[in-house]
C-alpha cells in the first residue's frame, strides 16, 4: 500500500491556510491530483519526493516508511527511489540525451541500462543529440525515461505536458500509461486537464490544502451537489457530445459544457448510444461520470 498523510503550513496570497492530506492507494496504481492554483499540489509532490519536510504525518510505501514525525522517521530524497518531472524537464544542456540518462546512476553507469532504455522508449536514433537540438515533446521523453532508467518506484509527474500541444500531448500520455504499466510504478500525475482522469486509476482533488474528493478515477465536474443527490453525487450538469474517440480505456466522450470543453471516460455501452451532437446531462458519483442521452 502506498499510505500518506502530511500537514504542512501553506502560505497562500490570499493568507496562511494548512495542508493536510490524507489518501491510501494501492501499490502500482496511477493516480491524478487536480485543484486550483495554490490548493497545495506541488508542495504535497515535494513532501513525497523528500524535498520539503512537513510538520507532522506519515508516509509508507509497502513494507519502507518514509516519513514518521512521532518516531522521529524521515528518510532524504536521494534514498527515497522517487522520480521527480516537472514541466521545465530539467534536463542537461551540455549533455546527449545518452548523457543525461547515465547522470545519476550509481558508480561508473554500466551501458546496458542505457542501452534498454534508449530502446524501450525510442530514443536510440536521438541519444548523441543535445536537448537544445530536441522538441518539446522529445526533450519530455528524455526526462521520463532518465527518470525510469534509475529503477524508481515512484513517479511523481508535475503538469508535465502543460506546455505542449495537442497532439504531442496525446502521444505521450499514451506513452506515460505503457511505461506506468511496464514498470510496474506508483505514479502520481498533477494535472489541471480532465482528459488525463482517463489515465488514472485513482483521482484526488484538493482544495485550499485539504482533499475534497477522491476515488475511483473519471472526470469530475466543479459543480456542488444538488440537496436531493445521492451521497457522493455532484448535480448534473447539461452539453452536446462533441466526439467519441477509443481511449486508453474505454472510449473519450468529448463533451461541450457550457464554456468548456471536458473529456469523460465512457464504457462501450454507453458509447453505443451517442453520436456527436447528441444533448447529454452529464453527472459524476464518486469520480465515475454518468452521461445519458436527453
Amino acid at each position: 500500500m502506498f499510505d500518506v498523510h502530511v500537514i504542512k503550513k501553506l502560505a497562500l496570497p490570499t493568507g496562511e491556510t494548512r495542508l493536510d492530506v490524507r489518501f491510501t492507494v494501492e501499490e502500482g496504481n496511477f493516480v491524478v491530483l487536480s485543484g486550483k492554483s495554490g490548493a497545495g499540489k506541488t508542495t504535497l509532490l515535494k513532501i513525497l519526493a523528500g524535498l520539503v519536510k512537513p510538520e507532522a504525518g506519515t508516509i509508507r510505501v509497502g513494507e519502507e516508511t518514509w516519513l514518521d514525525t512521532r518516531r522521529g522517521v524521515w528518510v532524504a530524497s536521494q534514498q527515497r527511489n522517487v522520480g521527480l518531472v516537472f514541466q521545465d524537464y530539467a534536463l542537461f544542456p551540455h549533455l546527449t540525451v545518452r548523457q543525461n540518462l547515465a547522470f545519476g546512476l550509481p558508480g561508473k553507469p554500466h551501458p546496458a541500462p542505457v542501452d534498454d532504455m534508449l530502446r524501450r522508449t525510442g530514443l536510440e536514433t536521438l541519444q548523441h543529440r543535445y536537448p537544445a537540438t530536441l522538441s518539446g515533446g522529445q526533450q519530455q521523453r528524455v526526462a521520463l525515461a532518465r527518470t525510469l532508467v534509475r529503477g524508481s518506484k515512484l513517479l511523481l509527474l508535475d503538469e508535465p505536458f502543460s506546455a505542449l500541444d495537442a497532439e504531442t500531448k496525446g502521444a505521450l500520455r499514451e506513452e506515460l500509461v505503457r511505461a506506468h504499466r511496464t514498470f510496474g510504478l506508483t505514479t502520481v500525475l498533477v494535472s489541471h486537464e480532465p482528459a488525463e482522469y482517463r489515465l488514472a486509476d485513482y483521482a484526488i482533488e484538493l482544495d485550499a490544502g485539504r482533499v475534497v474528493r477522491q476515488g475511483k478515477a473519471a472526470v469530475p465536474f466543479q459543480t456542488p451537489p444538488g440537496p436531493d443527490a445521492p451521497s457522493g453525487a455532484e448535480s448534473p450538469v447539461f452539453g452536446e457530445v462533441l466526439g467519441i474517440a477509443p481511449g486508453a480505456v474505454g472510449f473519450e466522450v468529448r463533451v461541450r459544457v457550457a464554456e468548456r470543453v471536458v473529456a469523460l471516460l465512457a464504457t462501450a455501452e454507453v458509447v453505443r448510444m451517442l453520436q456527436p451532437g447528441d444533448q447529454v446531462q452529464v453527472s459524476t458519483r464518486d469520480f465515475s461520470p454518468l452521461i445519458r442521452k436527453v
